[in-house]
């Protein structure tokens, strides 16, 4: 199934990419997803991210559907 993935801030200078559609197998979790893409983009392995689905925020453990849209990002502060 596929799925679009929404990177923002630190996390599309660390993937080097904005967005991008990827083919998953069916009953995949968001946490699988993120680890896959750890692995295809080497810079987003050290960094704390968040995971939000639908633009929800979920658990790594939330199975996606198939043509969610998946935004990763990494934990805002400011002041």
């Amino acid at each position: 199934m596929m799925v679009q993935v929404l990177f923002f801030g630190a996390v599309a200078d660390a993937a080097g990419i904005r967005e991008v559609e990827v083919e998953v197998a069916a009953g995949v979790t968001a946490g699988e997803l993120v680890e896959s893409l750890k692995a295809k983009h080497p810079g987003l392995a050290g960094q704390k991210l968040l995971i939000a689905v639908g633009q929800e925020y979920v658990a790594a453990s939330t199975p996606l559907e198939p043509g969610c849209e998946v935004a990763i990002f990494t934990t805002v502060s400011g002041g």
